[in-house]
């Protein structure tokens, strides 16, 4: 029965190509600019790290004096040197970064590549195992080479092919800002977005190209990238001991239980620090999952977002526009209908095999849209935003795109359907 109802849609159509053509591009006009925003807001507000984002948190503190002092306002997003080397040597975590971002001066061995400044991230051990980075040649340094702040460093495998054509490049040298480290390994495909552990930099597109020991930065005097709140008489130096918060510091807490008792931890240390006088502010901290630290940051555009729902709304007008036109297309076979029904067919009967031409209409839209959502994400692509490149049409976005497209279509075929199907079919035969 459906594919004899599928042969009614496809005649029906036919004779009627003008009011067919202009039903599926409404419907494609309505799903292309739609599919275009929610498949940029599905790109921007997706998991950076499916699977694990849940148990990594970022804890917050605030080691302020006392200006502009607001009970229970929101903590510095960044922690300070003191803090973040103390909750270090805590360990009350399954593991824990401490982490800053940079640039730095590469001088490559071979004379025919210039020297380059390339962004770096200074980090500590536990980096790479927290956030699942894997690895294409040699490994992560450890505690030990933090402790003993060694002169190694991670390169990633887009700097890796630069300097060294994509060989294994662990064990040789690099120059950087003039001292000589040597490569350890080479990441892999590794590029998670937002760049969710230090939004200071950028929040999207992010290519860290160089990793090195967070104390073997502060021994080599390498230069802080990102913004530091300073209070008091700190200015607005990022240094050890500076009053401001510019380093970035994550944990990794598998279980919920665990999560709260290091939110204790935090409480206890801030009063610790406030008996010894470093903090002046009753105890405040806050500990966000990664998600929620997504959230809270704002990382998704709010022009993003009204894109999207401008979108929708244009959807919903093309939706309008078609329910108009499939009522005039499906009345207008008033006749037909009614000697369907004088023959026998229900109601029922005569209700599916309109909603089945409207989800042909509909599927037809749905090719039509996903055409101009590709030149929609295409335009998307060539603006100078960060998270331009971003934007591609994913497996799940190609599905709801005709999932989208049909389920319109069989929305607005309901009134006109059921319009049309309540037509007296006795006024039709008498009027032929």
């Amino acid at each position: 029965m459906f594919g004899y109802y599928l042969d009614l849609s496809w005649r029906s159509l036919r004779r009627n190509r003008a009011l067919t053509a202009l039903m599926v591009l409404a419907i494609a006009l309505g799903i292309g600019v739609s599919m275009t925003t929610l498949t940029v807001l599905h790109v921007l507000s997706g998991n950076p790290l499916p699977g694990t984002s849940s148990t990594l948190y970022a804890p917050q503190l605030d080691p302020r004096d006392m200006g502009d002092y607001q009970p229970q306002g929101e903590p510095p997003d960044q922690v300070t040197w003191t803090d973040g080397m103390n909750l270090l040597q805590a360990k009350q975590a399954d593991r824990q970064a401490l982490m800053t971002g940079g640039s730095v001066a590469i001088q490559p061995a071979q004379s025919a590549l210039d020297p380059f400044y390339q962004s770096a991230r200074y980090t500590t051990a536990d980096f790479f195992p927290m956030f699942r980075v894997p690895f294409k040649y040699g490994h992560a340094w450890g505690a030990s080479e933090d402790a003993a702040r060694a002169a190694v460093a991670v390169i990633s495998s887009k700097l890796n092919d630069k300097l060294f054509g994509g060989l294994d490049s662990s064990g040789r040298m690099l120059r950087v800002e003039g001292h000589a480290l040597r490569i350890i390994g080479v990441l892999g495909d590794w590029r998670p977005n937002p760049h969710f552990y230090d939004l200071n930099v950028k929040n999207y597109g992010s290519d860290e190209g160089i990793y090195l020991p967070l104390s073997t930065s502060q021994d080599l005097h390498l230069a802080h990238l990102g913004s530091a709140g300073c209070w008091g008489n700190g200015g607005a130096d990022a240094t050890p001991a500076a009053p401001c918060a510019w380093l970035q510091f994550w944990v990794q807490l598998p279980t919920p239980t665990q999560a709260a008792a290091y939110r204790q931890f935090l409480i206890h240390y801030s009063q610790e620090q406030k008996s010894l006088g470093r903090f002046q502010r009753p105890p405040n901290v806050r500990l966000r999952n990664l998600m929620q630290w997504l959230d809270h940051e704002h990382v998704v555009p709010g022009d993003v977002q009204l894109q999207t729902w401008l979108a929708l709304g244009f959807l919903l007008v093309c939706l309008v526009n078609t329910v108009s036109l499939m009522l005039a297309k499906f009345l207008r076979r008033s006749a037909e209908l009614g000697v369907r029904r004088a023959l026998g067919a229900s109601r029922r009967a005569l209700f599916v095999q309109l909603l089945v031409e409207s989800g042909v209409i509909g599927l037809a839209g749905g090719v039509g849209g996903l055409l101009l959502a590709y030149l929609g994400l295409w335009l998307v692509r060539r603006q100078p935003a960060d998270y331009a490149s971003l934007a591609q049409l994913d497996g799940a976005m190609l599905l709801l795109t005709f999932v989208l497209a049909v389920g319109a279509s069989l929305l607005a075929g309901v009134l006109p359907a059921w319009r049309a199907c309540h037509v007296s079919p006795g006024l039709q035969l008498k009027g032929n």
